[in-house]
């Protein structure tokens, strides 16, 4: 029997690369805490109704993507193809509306849709998100995508192409979806297989197509913009001057159209050119009715998500994986220091040190080589002789220099030692710069 593998369309994401995801989820836990966002937590897996009534029936995701199944007790169970629909049932299942004013809440997690894998898309894949709900002001669009700018330009992103659109209310869209009905139908055996069933169902979704000849044929088709209703304009024109007021560049697009149902009024895109055909990093729009189409009340929201292996692959083509912040290295020999060793190396951690303790049982020579590619500022060295007196050598790797030390003098030392650490941390950029 061969060896078991991951299953296609997932991936185990490696020590290495994991530092990309610890920096994102860092960048963003500190901005959105700063913008008074609060984390929830949801379910993987929920009723299947709750995904069919929220996204949409009519909807690639919901038709051909969703991962359903029956449980033991003969009940619809989906894992979650995306945040916005679980977000929205624990907001009314748990009533936060009753709390009052706006709810600014933001998630992370694995989502799951059945689709061919290919680079940065996988059926496990991994999302952050953000919902405000109970806010109908369009400054809450412009927060939402001012927030969302701040976190990917704090990671270092720059070629940033944020595309927006409206769609409108129901009866706008409506209008719309008719309007789009006439412009194809003629056009429906030129269409590709998927657009020609979108064509009755979902013709919104045409104008999404990836297909080149539909894209031809969609370039001629009427705008959404012609069709919003004078609250609907007056909404759009007002997020477009709160962005203008924060300097976030922006470019009309009247194909965007996102993929879900629930989506109303502002939809946008935060595209980069680096990822190619697979360009957009972040996606969302205002989704007024959601909350009442689940049963909850009358509550206006809007959010977005982040795929984060997108933004993995990005990171990774623009810097190095984040350094290591390990600051000793600590090696022993002989059973009295190891022994020793490991007490040590406790008493560090506990008084805030990151230390790693050597537990391979090797010659000091091959420790002391695992040490320098550890990444740590200083070798803790700890041998027969150090352990018969109590002390220990401390030697700084990034400038050669050692000293012997006691034992304990290291632990009541964390003062001094802390500051010669950042003063070597602060050099180490600046080397690394020129």
């Amino acid at each position: 029997m061969g060896a078991i593998q991951a299953l296609r369309g997932t991936r185990d994401i490696l020590p290495d690369e994991v530092k990309y995801w610890q920096q994102i989820e860092s960048v963003a836990r500190t901005i959105l805490s700063r913008a008074a966002y609060q984390e929830i937590r949801t379910p993987i897996f929920e009723q299947t109704e709750l995904f069919e009534r929220g996204i949409g029936e009519a909807t690639d995701v919901v038709g051909k993507e969703m991962y359903t199944f029956k449980d033991r007790g003969d009940r619809s169970t989906t894992l979650r193809p995306e945040g916005t629909a679980g977000t929205v049932r624990s907001f009314i299942e748990h009533s936060l509306h009753a709390q009052g004013g706006v709810q600014r809440l933001w998630y992370t997690g694995p989502m799951f849709r059945y689709e061919r894998p290919q680079a940065g898309r996988q059926r496990q894949f991994h999302q952050i998100g953000v919902e405000v709900l109970g806010s109908a002001d369009p400054r809450a669009d412009a927060e939402v995508i001012a927030i969302a700018t701040d976190i990917l330009k704090t990671l270092g992103l720059s070629d940033l192409q944020l595309q927006l659109n409206s769609v409108g209310n129901a009866d706008d869209r409506q209008q719309y979806r008719d309007a789009l009905v006439a412009y194809f139908t003629p056009y429906k055996e030129e269409l590709d297989q998927d657009s020609q069933d979108r064509l009755t169902r979902n013709p919104l979704r045409i104008l999404d197509s990836k297909d080149r000849r539909t894209q031809a044929i969609a370039q001629n088709a009427p705008s959404i913009l012609e069709y919003l209703g004078s609250d609907s304009k007056r909404h759009f024109d007002q997020v477009q001057q709160s962005l203008t007021d924060l300097g976030i560049a922006y470019q009309l697009n009247p194909c965007l159209v996102r993929g879900l149902d629930y989506y109303t009024h502002t939809a946008f895109e935060i595209q980069s050119a680096h990822l190619g055909a697979q360009a957009t990093v972040c996606g969302g729009g205002r989704y007024d009715g959601l909350v009442s189409q689940l049963g909850g009340p009358n509550t206006p929201a809007v959010g977005w998500a982040i795929g984060l292996e997108r933004l993995v692959l990005l990171l990774q083509q623009l810097s190095a994986a984040p350094q290591s912040t390990l600051d000793f290295y600590l090696v022993s020999r002989g059973d009295r220091a190891e022994a020793q060793a490991l007490v040590l190396a406790q008493k560090l951690r506990q008084t805030g040190f990151a230390v790693e303790l050597d537990l391979s049982g090797s010659a000091f020579g091959k420790q002391l080589k695992r040490a320098d590619r550890s990444g740590a500022l200083a070798c803790l060295i700890l041998g027969d002789a150090e352990a018969e007196n109590q002390t220990i050598q401390i030697k700084w790797l990034v400038s050669g220099e050692q000293q012997a030390i006691a034992q304990m003098e290291l632990i009541s030392s964390y003062q001094q030692l802390q500051q010669r650490i950042t003063e070597f941390r602060t050099q180490e950029p600046a080397k690394a710069a020129q």
